[in-house]
């Protein structure tokens, strides 16, 4: 039997399921709710009504969030010449070529984001099944295959986040801690909604977003009212 830690149960107890709140009031609980022993991560779950099946129907963005995500994040950039000095500049915790390719291959994956060059790709490609099914995997639309190193690192250490639906419809990003400012989550939160959004495929025609919640890393989530989104 499963059984639920007393602090679950008291967060629990203060929610009405049948209930969906508004981003303010779903917050508001939140930072009412007992204080974790850890430093949890708050996250945002939505899901979707798009087929993921049909190329045109899947759901894939980033966004930048303003207040970041209040942990450090660890960069590889897979570059050479001229662009290893500049990622080193911007902050990358990892440049090279195919010594870090190398690496990976033998098992060695302790970063968070991978960034490269257009010129690596040739060598990135045979990293594919190693990555993607990691999600590390550099991409162009998310902003991870680009020559402009230091503005990806940038970003990315301030709090860039790509996200993509699964195959059952489902979106899962992280927003913030629970350490935060109730308006620093509220803000992140907004900041990805705008960016849900602007996601939406033309070719969806009904009901966009089927739920919405928020919930602490190891708290119950709180439904979010839809109505802004169909």
């Amino acid at each position: 039997m499963n059984r639920r830690s007393k602090r679950y149960r008291q967060m629990l107890e203060k929610i009405n399921r049948s209930k969906r709140y508004n981003l303010g009031e779903a917050v508001g609980m939140l930072k009412g709710f007992p204080k974790p022993k850890t430093n949890e991560t708050i996250k945002m779950s939505a899901n979707l009504g798009v087929d993921p099946k049909h190329a045109d129907q899947i759901v894939r963005s980033t966004v930048m969030f303003p207040h970041g995500l209040g942990k450090t994040v660890r960069i590889l950039v897979i570059t050479k010449g001229e662009k290893e000095k500049e990622a080193k500049a911007a902050g990358a915790d990892f440049v090279g070529a195919e010594d870090y390719i190398e690496k990976i291959m033998g098992g060695w994956l302790d970063v968070d984001i991978i960034v490269a060059t257009p010129d690596m790709m040739s060598s990135v490609g045979k990293l594919g099944k190693i990555l993607g099914t990691r999600g590390l995997m550099p991409n162009p639309k998310s902003g991870t295959v680009t020559p402009d190193v230091t503005r990806a690192i940038k970003e990315l250490k301030a709090g860039r986040v790509e996200y993509r639906v699964d195959k059952d419809g489902n979106i899962s990003v992280p927003i913030g801690k629970f350490n935060f400012e109730a308006i620093q989550i509220e803000e992140n939160a907004n900041a990805f909604l705008d960016s849900l959004r602007k996601a939406r495929p033309n070719s969806v025609k009904g009901q966009y977003v089927r739920s919405l919640s928020i919930s602490t890393g190891m708290g119950p989530g709180i439904h979010l009212e839809t109505t802004s989104f169909n």
